[in-house]
């Protein structure tokens, strides 16, 4: 399994080269779960990572817009960076969530074609009245997508887990896998939580607030001591 961890800064990119990842995934909190940084900073951490470790990018919590999220998600793609992450927030049924991430995929492969899609969806949709997550294998792989990506957008006390059954997950792990799609996990996810994700059988864990100094995604600043601590259990 691999750990990815996600960064706002130069800094704590280092922090994470530190302390050890596979994974440098480039955000903006303060913009959503899977808020966009600007291009300039991704390129910088791209230049960080010297190809030692993957970079991602996240290109937002995406409105009902296909040709928006297309053209961001191709200006992401051509930084350099090994994954571009979507998330369909603003989307209602399947139909919807199909033609935006097949315009996302479609933008990347065409210009890009070795920069790998993860399609995003949040457990706790049912408070916000999104598509259910549960939908996301299908519409990875008819859209040919290479991934996705559970996570939460309301970061409060609650995580992955409290949102999402075990026994759901499972199911769904099992049916991205069976396209072979890489499956990432996120979502408030904490030391406590290795083990559980393992099991599953998940592909990537995600994580900011377990590996910063406070425990606040927003305020905190990530911590190679943390880092180390949480990429020792993952491997292990």
């Amino acid at each position: 399994m691999k750990l990815l961890v996600s960064v706002i800064n130069e800094f704590e990119a280092l922090e994470a080269l530190k302390g050890g990842c596979d994974i440098l995934d480039v955000k903006n909190p303060r913009e959503g779960a899977l808020g966009a940084a600007h291009p300039t900073l991704i390129k910088k951490i791209v230049n960080l990572a010297e190809g030692k470790v993957e970079v991602s990018a996240t290109i937002g919590d995406l409105p009902n817009l296909p040709g928006t999220a297309s053209l961001a998600a191709l200006g992401a793609a051509s930084l350099g960076v090994n994954y571009v992450k979507a998330g369909l927030y603003n989307v209602k049924t399947v139909d919807e969530a199909l033609k935006m991430a097949s315009w996302i995929v479609k933008a990347v492969k065409n210009f890009y074609s070795k920069v790998k899609v993860i399609i995003c969806g949040y457990a706790d949709y049912a408070f916000l009245d999104l598509l259910n997550p549960i939908n996301l294998p299908i519409i990875a792989e008819k859209a040919e997508a290479d991934g996705i990506l559970i996570d939460v957008k309301n970061k409060s006390l609650k995580n992955l887990f409290q949102y999402l059954s075990f026994e759901d997950l499972k199911s769904l792990i099992k049916e991205a896998h069976s396209y072979g799609l890489t499956v990432a996990l996120a979502g408030s996810l904490s030391l406590n939580d290795v083990e559980k994700v393992k099991m599953l059988e998940a592909d990537i864990i995600g994580v900011r607030r377990s590996v910063c100094d406070v425990n606040n995604w927003l305020n905190g600043r990530v911590k190679s001591e943390k880092v180390k601590s949480l990429f020792k259990l993952v491997k292990t």
